[in-house]
This record gives C-alpha cells, sequence and structure tokens, in this order.
C-alpha cells in the first residue's frame, strides 16, 4: 500500500508561503524524528555562530535519519524549526529558504517556526524535528541504522 497525502489549503485561511497548513495521510508507517541540530559525525558542532551553516547540517543531518527509515524527503508532514536566534533567522532567510529548496524543492510540509531561550547544546542555534509517513513498501534501513 502507497501513502496517500493530501494537502490541506481551507480557502478562509491565508495563502500559506512556504508551508502547508495541514496534511491528511492515509497508508504506511509514521517515522517521528527527534530534533537534529548542527553536529558532525564526532558530535562537533558545525558552522559555529553561523545560522545558515548549522540549518544546513541540521538538514542534512535530518536527511540522514529518513534515508535510513527509507524515507525521502517528500515522506515528510511535519518539520518543526527552533531557533534560538529569530533575528539572525530572518536576516538569512532567502539562503535558508535557498537551502530548504535544494533539499526539499518545491515541498512544504505542515510548519511551525518557534524561538526560544535556547537549545540544549551550547552553540547551537537551529535544531529541526519531523514527522514523515513512509510507504508500507519502502525497505526500511532500521536494522542497519546504528
Amino acid at each position: 500500500m502507497t501513502a496517500d497525502h493530501v494537502i490541506i489549503r481551507p480557502a478562509s485561511l491565508a495563502r500559506p508561503v512556504g508551508y502547508s497548513h495541514g496534511i491528511t495521510v492515509r497508508g504506511g508507517e509514521t517515522l517521528y524524528v527527534a530534533g537534529q541540530v548542527a553536529f558532525d559525525a564526532d558530535g562537533k558542532v558545525v558552522g559555529a555562530g553561523n545560522i545558515v551553516k548549522q540549518f544546513e547540517q541540521a538538514l542534512a543531518n535530518f536527511c540522514r535519519v529518513l534515508e535510513a527509515a527509507g524515507a525521502a524527503p517528500a515522506s515528510v508532514v511535519k518539520l518543526t524549526i527552533f531557533t534560538s536566534e529569530m533575528a539572525a533567522y530572518k536576516a538569512n532567510l532567502k539562503t535558508i529558504g535557498q537551502v530548504y529548496r535544494a533539499v526539499f524543492g518545491s515541498h512544504y510540509p505542515a510548519m511551525t517556526l518557534v524561538e526560544v531561550k535556547s537549545l540544549y547544546d551550547d552553540g547551537i542555534l537551529v535544531e529541526i524535528e519531523g514527522i514523515a509517513v513512509l510507504d508500507a513498501n519502502a525497505e526500511s534501513g532500521l536494522q542497519n541504522a546504528e
């Protein structure tokens, strides 16, 4: 069975730009991706002080989790982005958008962007978590993910 995604766009709400108001899904398994930050494979911060580089690394790490589960960016139905530097995020929105589109293309899941006082690890400016729906026929790399 293939997961069926339907984008929800209520006519009574403003047209969303860069996200979808909602998505319904039928079929498939759900993958919950924990918050991914700008760590390299050794746990060191990539792009210290640079929100664009950190966004790029966090998104790459997010995609590695998707791939390990047999999913792709188009499988993502909910994305939550946390930042401790909203002003820097907004100031770099065009470049962050280019990084996003290089991975997701024109796929815009339901999204939330939240500014937080701080994130758990020192020096981290952005964290990305999400929910993806895998097709029932997808090959999962979960056994080999560790």
